[in-house]
């Protein structure tokens, strides 16, 4: 699939421009990549200035409250705005890589939790997951198909409003070889209910006086993509954070499960009744195929191509750091932790910028509005289901 802005949509481009020679196009991924980098370098600097230098002041408190997420996002909305007006926005798109950088960081998070924590988080970690992706899922499914959504969009936005947003979208899209405009579709919506997320769920959490433990498992279920439960965890502070991150990377692990039982579930019922029916076009014309030569990969083999592997590097970091702390001498480990924790800022800092440069409402005036319904629907439930889920869960979890 070729790259494409936010949405999902290819930029437009008129007759009377020719494509970009592959020179140019460098040339406007590496400008893209040093205002993603000048961005991230200035969200230090506020977060470093701003407090000393409004101490005293009436901003001075809510200045001290202010965590490098909200700057950096507020940065890349900027960003956007700017280099839409200027018109070269979605020429840089190639630089703004959300997910690559929201994997290295959450592989450097991983680094600074004790693996402890996440063994006790496990289990109940689990046991949310399983019972948010059922719940969600299931009440998506149905309430799409009471408003008469295509099966292959209720695919879509199920498993993106219960997994972990665009990248359980992009899955599902492979699984019931979805339209791509289907999926332009549903990636859009998760970043439009995503965004507001990342700021109204600690607040709420605040109000309620959660416990940090259940203010973590309830932002790592809830929120759709793994960047903005990042964003909205750092925004609630350091134990959330942790809590939010191993409940998301769970849910994540089980994306590939998910993606092969819609697999089955499309191939044995949905495309069997469509070409009984003979109509090939429901049957897919899709953002995912079987390969040219028609041979349809074994289970484990789909499970394992969807599964997604920073997980993998999130686990090896925290069993690193965890065997180091009890083995290597504080004054040697402590300054390479904390290395490694300002790296895991910076690369949370050009995720974060990016989500900002990456958004994009166009394709949302294209799809008319029962889809949007649904989503705040199921996102309504989630939040209620997930609240439960989290204080019965975690209540008594201690770190």
């Amino acid at each position: 699939m070729s790259r494409t802005d936010a949405s999902g949509s290819a930029p437009a481009t008129t007759s009377a421009e020719a494509p970009a020679s592959p020179r140019a196009r460098t040339g406007w991924t590496i400008a893209g990549a040093v205002v993603v980098l000048g961005l991230a370098a200035l969200v230090q600097l506020l977060t470093d200035t701003v407090p000393e230098a409004t101490a005293g002041t009436w901003f001075g408190d809510v200045a001290q409250s202010i965590e490098y997420p909200i700057y950096a996002i507020a940065l890349g909305f900027l960003g956007n705005a700017v280099l839409s007006l200027c018109g070269v926005r979605d020429r840089m798109n190639a630089a703004f890589r959300t997910e690559l950088f929201i994997k290295i960081g959450l592989v450097l998070l991983g680094a600074t939790i004790n693996f402890a924590i996440f063994v006790k988080a496990f289990g109940p970690a689990v046991m949310q997951a399983i019972c948010l992706i059922a719940i969600v899922f299931a009440f998506t499914w149905w309430f799409a198909g009471v408003l008469g959504l295509d099966d292959r969009l209720r695919a879509l936005l199920a498993s993106a409003l219960s997994i972990c947003g665009v990248s359980a979208a992009v899955a599902a899209a492979g699984a019931v070889r979805a339209k791509k405009e289907q999926l332009a579709y549903t990636a859009t919506l998760v970043i439009v209910f995503a965004v507001p997320s990342i700021f109204l769920l600690p607040w709420l959490a605040s109000l309620m006086g959660l416990p940090p433990a259940v203010t973590g498992a309830w932002i790592g279920g809830n929120i759709d993509t793994t960047a903005a439960v990042t964003a909205a965890g750092a925004v609630a502070g350091e134990q959330p954070l942790q809590i939010a991150s191993i409940v998301k990377v769970t849910q994540n692990a089980l994306l590939g499960f998910v993606a092969v039982l819609l697999t089955l579930f499309f191939a044995l019922r949905v495309d069997r009744v469509a070409a009984a029916a003979g109509d090939g076009a429901a049957a897919g014309d899709g953002a995912g195929t079987a390969s040219a030569s028609g041979h349809k990969p074994r289970a484990w083999a789909m499970v394992w191509d969807r599964f997604p592997k920073f997980v993998l590097g999130f686990l090896l970091a925290s069993i690193v750091a965890t065997v180091l702390g009890v083995t290597v001498d504080p004054a040697v480990l402590e300054p390479r932790l904390d290395a490694a924790k300002e790296l895991q800022v910076w690369a949370l800092s050009l995720a974060f910028v990016s989500i900002g440069l990456e958004f994009t409402v166009s394709s949302v005036r294209e799809a008319g509005w029962k889809p949007i319904l649904v989503f705040a629907a199921a996102t309504l439930v989630n939040l209620v289901a997930g609240l439960g889920l989290a204080v019965l869960l975690f209540s008594s979890f201690q770190f």
